[in-house]
């Protein structure tokens, strides 16, 4: 079985002062392509540049009108998906996206890969951040249902009871209850990892696959400079001066395109997306909305933000926003996958 290593974030955020960042009033994500739509063709991503553009250019603006017409510092990124598919080369994929957006009015400063989210510098950003999940236990818990480190699932509320319990047999079914709801229920249950066992020769092999749900709260942590080990920022931005590589193992967790380019972490991020990721970004407020955040993190952001004369909430969530635009005919089943971790 695979265990979570529960002390990994608590020994950095009780013994380390976090180090500070530098950070932008915005960050806005212009593109998180799955593998295949990048090996569609350019026509398909042009045609989700030229849609993203306007709203580039709407976010900048809004930022500006929010600063009193001060010229915000803004920084825009590109995540691509080589955790749950690999098999495409930077040397071929990179170049191209960026004289694609850049020929729709695009510039991209940062670019990401989504494995950066599960592991980067030996650092296991997956298990740290599960391992500062808080589920909610509902009232009457009795200890049936294993917890989160063992299940994998995190919900926003209260679970119908087990249908083969015994319980069932004299009691009738229930429906599931959201926590803090309006009126009616909007429960989700989500999905985090998915064990499997493979096997090497004759021996078994436990392995661990992450779910894009966590992997994208990880992004947004990213984005807004949350995250710490041992005091120090995790995946902060390094220049690429060489060729693209074969691997996208290869590149930095992030990697800074334009030297000019403002912070990548910032204060607010806002992601603009295909209509089909709004079910994954559901589930990200859910996850982000259990992280017990680093409250010395938070202080620094607020304070640096006071200095700038800007109000900063104090909840994750709050300072993140989206915009979801048409989209093509990607899968929706990308929540788990057996491709390779990259």
């Amino acid at each position: 079985m695979i265990t979570l290593n529960t002390a990994t974030y608590s020994e950095e955020t009780g013994q380390y002062r976090p180090r500070q960042l530098q950070l932008s009033h915005l960050s806005i994500e212009v593109g998180h392509f799955y593998m295949e739509d990048l090996l569609k063709g350019k026509d398909r991503i042009r045609a989700q540049f030229k849609r993203v553009a306007p709203w580039v250019a709407a976010a900048t603006t809004a930022a500006a009108v929010e600063l009193g017409n001060v010229k915000p510092r803004v920084s825009t990124c590109f995540l691509v998906d080589d955790y749950f598919g690999n098999d495409t080369s930077p040397a071929t994929i990179v170049d191209m996206v960026i004289s694609i957006a850049t020929e729709c009015g695009i510039t991209i400063d940062y670019l990401a890969r989504e494995a950066g989210c599960y592991v980067v510098d030996s650092v296991l950003l997956a298990e740290t951040v599960v391992a500062r999940l808080l589920p909610e236990p509902p009232v009457g818990t009795n200890g049936s249902r294993p917890p989160l480190s063992e299940s994998g699932w995190l919900c926003n509320g209260e679970r119908s009871p087990d249908t083969d319990s015994e319980a069932m047999l004299v009691q009738p079914w229930r429906a599931p209850v959201q926590f803090g709801k309006r009126n009616h229920s909007i429960f989700l249950d989500i999905e985090l990892w998915k064990d499997t066992t493979e096997r090497d020769g004759n021996k078994p092999v436990s392995r661990r696959t992450w779910s894009c749900p966590l992997l994208a709260s990880i992004w947004h942590l990213l984005r807004l400079g949350m995250l710490r080990y041992y005091g120090e920022p995790v995946a902060e931005p390094q220049q690429w001066d060489a060729d693209w590589p074969q691997r996208w193992g290869d590149l930095p967790a992030v990697t800074q395109l334009n030297p000019r380019a403002a912070p990548f972490a910032a204060f607010r991020s806002t992601s603009i997306l295909p209509h089909s990721y709004l079910e994954i970004e559901h589930a990200v407020d859910i996850i982000l909305n259990h992280f017990d955040i680093d409250e010395a993190v938070v202080e620094q952001v607020i304070e640096r933000g006071r200095r700038e004369s800007l109000t900063i909430p104090r909840e994750i969530t709050s300072r993140i926003s989206h915009v979801f635009i048409d989209d093509f005919d990607s899968p929706k089943d990308h929540g788990m996958s057996n491709a390779d971790p990259g």
